[in-house]
């Protein structure tokens, strides 16, 4: 007798919390037996949900990580990318990009929970989010050229993380690196033991949830501004941003409780 054995479809996960009149989402790609690699459904699936996100005003942030405990996202599907061609590989890699892309417009923080494997494509994912947080346990690296391939698209990303240098020698060498290695490159903003993730990540969520919502996407939008101006360009570009903030009264009612807040007990 033969005991049928449940194999768990490839899927993105977006759940949503609600916290008060404020919403969270957290988005998981839940390939676990394949390390979460991204194959061409799931990269459709997530360009879709992030799209569905993108016009929540009460949106404030999204969490991205991987389902189970061994990887982020393990990168691109093995599989799938060695039956490409020179007709194809245009089309697919482009489809990586259009997932970091997407999380670079969407108007909120984006947060990168990465747990265990962030390789390649998974790497890039994690360098087009806002913030990432690393487990002590994880491991990092974009190893494409030891399969023939240059590192590409949101790859782009890396030296003004961690300096041209740093980023010659991961992408030059393919070597994976500890989060450790990764916080003191400044890749990753925060390691903490893989237990204490999600309890780290809820601090930063309070924070933003303590800051303007009109002012935080401001803020992110004009981040996005600065890696593409020059600088005169830039300060100009934050000159606009601080007079939009002030086109709905959250500065002044924020302003006025702070000044309460201050003010000595009689």
């Amino acid at each position: 007798m033969r005991t049928r054995v449940e194999t768990k479809m490839p899927n993105v996960q977006l759940q949503i919390d609600q916290r008060g009149q404020d919403r969270i989402a957290r988005l998981t790609i839940d390939n676990e037996r394949k390390l979460n690699t991204l194959n061409t459904p799931l990269m459709e699936d997530f360009v879709r949900a992030i799209e569905s996100l993108s016009s929540d005003e009460t949106l404030r942030a999204l969490i991205v990580t991987g389902g189970g405990d061994k990887a982020f996202i393990g990168g691109a599907d093995i599989d799938e990318m060695a039956a490409l061609d020179a007709s194809t590989a245009e089309a697919f890699i482009t489809r990586i990009h259009r997932c970091c892309d997407a999380l670079r417009d969407l108007p909120v923080p984006v947060i990168a929970r990465i747990q265990g494997y962030a390789l390649g494509g998974g790497l890039e994912l994690a360098a087009a989010c806002d913030l990432r947080i690393a487990a002590d346990t994880a491991i990092l690296g974009m190893p494409e050229v030891k399969l023939g391939m240059p590192s590409v698209i949101e790859a782009a990303l890396l030296p003004p993380l961690v300096g041209w240098g740093r980023a010659r020698h991961m992408l030059l060498l393919g070597e994976n690196f500890t989060a450790a290695e990764a916080a003191a490159w400044g890749l990753v903003e925060l390691v903490v033991p893989k237990p204490a993730l999600d309890q780290a990540i809820e601090r930063w969520i309070a924070s933003i949830l303590q800051a303007g919502p009109r002012a935080i996407r401001l803020q992110k939008k004009l981040i996005r501004a600065w890696e593409d101006l020059p600088l005169r360009d830039a300060i100009r570009a934050g000159i606009h941003a601080y007079s939009a903030a002030w086109q709905t009264d959250e500065p002044a009612l924020r302003l006025k409780e702070f000044q309460a807040r201050r003010r000595p007990r009689s």
